[in-house]
């Protein structure tokens, strides 16, 4: 089995421990070099050269003092997705004398509020060696639900970021009927599949909360010189019937794509490596729409009536860049467990 790459993890599956979903340090033994909550920043680490604070050069990432005792480091994080792990990556870039020499990851599953001093916390990752400036990806094979981590480093160091792939948990609520939510909002359990092209811009931000930052917090295709269109696919959180639909393109302005349609299904079985090719004869949920620079648009009257789907196929003509897709509709009730 080929071991996964961080881009493999990256485009298939969201950080399950990115900020921007509100993932946070609940506790850590010790940060006094640089503070925990780093380790979970979206951003790659940077290095700034020559820059000190008050206890020592300046580090994008958690470090601990040196340990002159038994023991060890660990740092609890709630994550802002609960979900499925796919994959871990302990990056200690730009760390070369101070990372540490070995780590292990535990997890555990809270139904509510936060773990207790008795949680049943599992290991999930065993003690693995870690190098200085590296990346050490680590494919999960477990299909549990978990909410919280716990990141052990022996007996010291410091880690840039900590990032755990996984499939998010849909946290919508079915019961909660009639009101209309983001069914492909990635909080919401909203996934991208596949696509055509993401040269400039990642297929997965286009589910991420709130308006885009920059053109880099998007969806950008290279310029197509050949017949055609870009696509982009995307799995529903959970079923349901679409409302409304808002695509944006913030901060695209001489990149925009001139168009867009949307066509949609009700997938039952298959696998993601299946929706490509099914997807070519989906109905269409939005006729084709034109776009302008920088600007939301939001469209109801125009959408077709399909009723629950499961995903969609958003096209843009002929390339160009898309910063968010909202998905607003009512999804269907859960059946009842046996």
């Amino acid at each position: 089995m080929t071991k996964p790459t961080a881009d493999d993890l990256s485009k298939r599956w969201p950080n399950l421990a990115d900020d921007r979903f509100g993932a946070e340090i609940l506790f850590c033994t010790d940060d006094f070099f640089a503070a925990a909550s780093r380790m979970l920043s979206h951003t790659a680490p940077v290095w700034k050269e020559g820059f000190f604070d008050d206890n020592g050069k300046w580090m994008d990432g958690w470090e601990s003092r040196r340990k002159r005792a038994e023991g060890y480091d660990f740092a609890i994080v709630r994550l802002g997705l609960p979900g499925t792990l796919k994959g871990l990556d302990i990056d200690t870039t730009h760390f070369t004398g101070n990372f540490p020499p070995s780590a292990s990851v535990q997890a555990c599953y809270c139904e509510q509020g936060d773990p207790a001093e008795d949680a049943n916390w599992v290991e999930i990752l065993p003690s693995v060696s870690l190098a200085g400036d590296s990346h050490h990806i680590h494919a999960i094979d477990d299909e549990r639900t978990w909410t919280h981590l716990k990141l052990n480093i022996y007996p010291d160091g410091g880690v840039a970021r900590l990032r755990a792939w996984g499939r998010p948990r849909a946290q919508i609520d079915t019961a909660a009927s009639g009101e209309p939510v983001d069914l492909a909002a990635v909080v919401n359990g909203g996934r991208a599949l596949a696509c055509s092209d993401e040269h400039f811009g990642r297929m997965a931000n286009i589910l991420n909360p709130g308006r885009g930052i920059n053109m880099g917090d998007g969806w950008e295709t290279a310029r197509r010189r050949t017949p055609g269109n870009d696509w982009v696919i995307v799995a529903l959180g959970h079923p349901g019937t679409i409302r409304k639909i808002e695509v944006d393109t913030a901060h695209f302005k001489g990149n925009y794509p001139d168009s867009c349609s949307i066509q949609a299904a009700y997938v039952k079985g298959g696998t993601d490596d299946q929706i490509e090719t099914q997807s070519l004869f989906w109905r269409e949920l939005l006729p084709q729409q034109k776009l302008q620079a920088h600007e939301q648009h939001l469209f109801s009257d125009e959408i077709n009536d399909l009723g629950p789907i499961t995903h969609v196929r958003l096209n843009i003509f002929p390339d160009g860049g898309i910063s968010r897709l909202r998905l607003i509709g009512t999804p269907l009730p859960s059946e009842p467990e046996a």
